[in-house]
């Protein structure tokens, strides 16, 4: 059993939950932190160890008193997994609505930002110094899906984020590093699995993975000694076009 602890945002559903599940089994201390306190409390059920904090990413005021009521619960707050994310509709940059991208910075960026100022600033405070923030990237930062501009354009920048928080964490002993997953099995993958066999029925069935082995994943960056950091990470669908020529 560990007795060390982790904020998930986005933690009611998807990747964050399956992270959260992950922990919990392991005996991590887990804040579970988004929009909907029943959702959370359905992850939480059965668990003495877990911490379930409501709030909007995009509030900063929310993710500051959700920050530190964990950190005052819990003790510290060794890790954040930066996971809370949107995928609006479809559309090639013309057919997007305005609302869409607003909502797309708003929750995959500027959401991410305010998750991870937040834990910086408790890591750098805490005594002893220091932590480690996992932000969860895309591998749509690197190969896009057609018609995602927004979803794609706030991967990549997380991308960016990612390195300059590993970069000023150094004299804190913060480290960051970034995890890129590719079609683990999630609603939202499920979702688009679905649209594409609609608009394909001829195509061969999208290819994806256990989101289990997704958290696993990000277990194992979350277990290593703060000398040690996994910076980029890309864990996907084997036989996903990620990789080749079309």
């Amino acid at each position: 059993m560990s007795n060390k602890t982790i904020l998930i945002t986005g933690a009611s559903s998807g990747i964050g939950r399956a992270v959260a599940e992950q922990f919990l089994t392991q005996g991590w201390t887990v804040g579970l932190l988004a929009r909907r306190a029943d959702k959370l409390a359905d992850v939480a059920l059965g668990h003495d160890r877990a911490y379930v904090l409501p709030a909007d990413v995009t509030d900063a005021t929310a993710v500051d008193h959700a920050v530190n009521s964990f950190a005052m619960q819990a003790g510290r707050l060794d890790v954040l997994f930066n996971n809370a994310g949107i995928f609006t509709p479809p559309g090639t940059i013309d057919e997007i609505a305005l609302e869409d991208w607003h909502a797309s910075v708003n929750v995959n960026l500027t959401g991410m930002f305010l998750a991870a100022r937040a834990a910086f600033r408790q890591m750098r405070h805490q005594a002893p110094q220091g932590g480690r923030i996992i932000n969860n990237g895309s591998i749509a930062a690197h190969v896009p899906r057609p018609g995602s501009a927004p979803y794609a354009a706030t991967k990549s920048a997380i991308t960016g984020l990612t390195r300059s928080i590993s970069l000023d964490g150094r004299p804190f002993d913060i480290a960051c590093g970034q995890i890129d997953i590719g079609n683990a099995r999630t609603p939202m993958v499920e979702d688009l699995a679905h649209r594409h066999a609609e608009a394909n029925p001829e195509a061969a069935p999208m290819d994806t993975f256990d989101v289990a082995d997704a958290a696993r994943s990000v277990l194992h960056m979350a277990e290593l000694p703060l000398e040690a950091n996994v910076q980029f990470m890309t864990v996907m669908a084997t036989k996903m076009p990620y990789i080749g020529r079309g």
